[in-house]
C-alpha cells in the first residue's frame, strides 16, 4: 500500500473564499460585457428615439400633434420636417443665417444647448441678478424652430429650461406668428413631485396656456397664478392657473417664462423675426 492511500488529500472546498471571489470576478466581467455591448450597439436607437420625443415635444407645444392623432397621421418625422431650425446668438440678440452656423460650425439640428452650457467657450456664467431661472450658466446660442405659412412665420417654437423645486425643467415654448399669442407648452423632462408639481405634464392644465398673450408694450406679462383664474377678472388673458399644491413649482415655471421670453433670453429675437 502506497503512502498516498494511507494518506488520501481531503478533497477541495469549493466553498473557499478563493472560490467565491473568482466566480464573482468572472460574472462580473461577464455582465460587464453584456451591458457594455448592449448600450454600444443600442445607442442608435437610443439616439433616435431621444431625437423623436424631442420632435414629438415640439409638435405638442405647436398643437400639432393633438390635429394629427386626430386624424391619425402621426408620422412625427414627416411633421417635423415642415419646421426650419435655426440657430440663434443670445449675446448679439439675432438669427444667425445658414453660413453663419457653418462658420462656427454648429449644426443646427445636432446642437446640444445642454451640453454647450457647460463649456465656458460657448456659454457664460449668469449673475446673481440676472439667474432668475436659477440655471447658473447660459449658452450662447439656441436653436429655435420656424413654421411658415408660405412666406409668413406661423409659429416659433423655443426652447426654455429652469428650476422648480427639486430639478430642472426642460420644454419648450411655442407662440403664433404674432409673436406674443401662446400656442402651447411642453416639458418633456423634470423630476417635480408627482401629483403636485409632476402635474406640469397633465393635458388639462399644458391646455389652459394655447390662446394666452405674452406680451403688452414689449414687456412679458403673462403670469403663472398661485390658484386658479378667475375668468371675469380683469386681465385674464394675461393669467395661467397655478399648479395646485405645488408653489414652487410654479414660481420656477414663473421664472422661466420671465427669463427666456425676456431681453436676456429670446425677446429680442422674437422681435427681429417680427420685423
Amino acid at each position: 500500500m502506497s503512502d498516498n492511500d494511507q494518506n488520501p488529500q481531503p478533497p477541495a472546498n469549493k466553498d473557499s473564499m478563493k472560490n467565491i471571489i473568482v466566480v464573482s470576478l468572472l460574472v462580473c466581467l461577464v455582465c460587464s460585457i453584456v451591458v457594455s455591448s448592449a448600450a454600444v450597439i443600442l445607442k442608435p436607437q437610443r439616439l433616435a428615439n431621444k431625437e423623436l420625443d424631442r420632435n414629438k415635444n415640439i409638435l405638442e407645444a405647436a398643437g400639432l400633434y393633438e390635429k394629427a392623432t386626430a386624424t391619425g397621421d402621426e408620422d412625427i418625422p414627416g411633421l417635423f420636417e415642415n419646421f426650419e431650425i435655426r440657430l440663434v446668438d443670445l449675446e448679439e440678440k439675432r438669427v444667425l443665417s445658414v453660413l453663419e452656423a457653418s462658420d462656427l460650425g454648429i449644426d443646427p439640428t445636432t446642437y446640444d444647448q445642454r451640453k454647450a452650457a457647460k463649456n465656458p467657450a460657448l456659454s457664460k456664467v449668469l449673475s446673481s441678478a440676472e439667474d432668475i431661472p436659477s440655471i447658473s450658466r447660459r449658452a450662447r446660442y439656441s436653436t429655435i424652430y420656424i413654421l411658415r405659412d408660405g412666406q409668413n412665420v406661423d409659429k416659433v417654437v423655443l426652447p426654455v429650461h429652469g428650476y422648480g423645486l427639486w430639478s430642472t425643467l426642460y420644454g419648450f415654448i411655442a407662440l403664433d406668428g404674432d409673436m406674443s399669442t401662446v400656442s402651447g407648452i411642453t416639458f418633456y423632462e423634470h423630476g417635480e413631485t408627482a401629483g403636485l408639481g409632476g402635474e406640469v405634464d397633465n393635458p388639462s392644465w399644458k391646455a389652459v396656456w394655447a390662446g394666452k398673450t405674452m406680451y403688452e408694450g414689449g414687456e412679458v406679462v403673462l403670469k403663472v397664478l398661485k390658484g386658479a383664474v378667475n375668468p371675469n377678472a380683469a386681465g385674464v388673458r394675461y393669467q395661467v392657473d397655478g399648479l395646485s399644491g405645488a408653489t414652487l413649482t410654479s414660481r420656477g415655471i414663473q421664472n422661466i417664462v420671465t427669463y427666456w421670453m425676456g431681453d436676456q433670453g429670446f425677446g429680442p429675437i422674437l422681435k427681429e423675426i417680427q420685423g
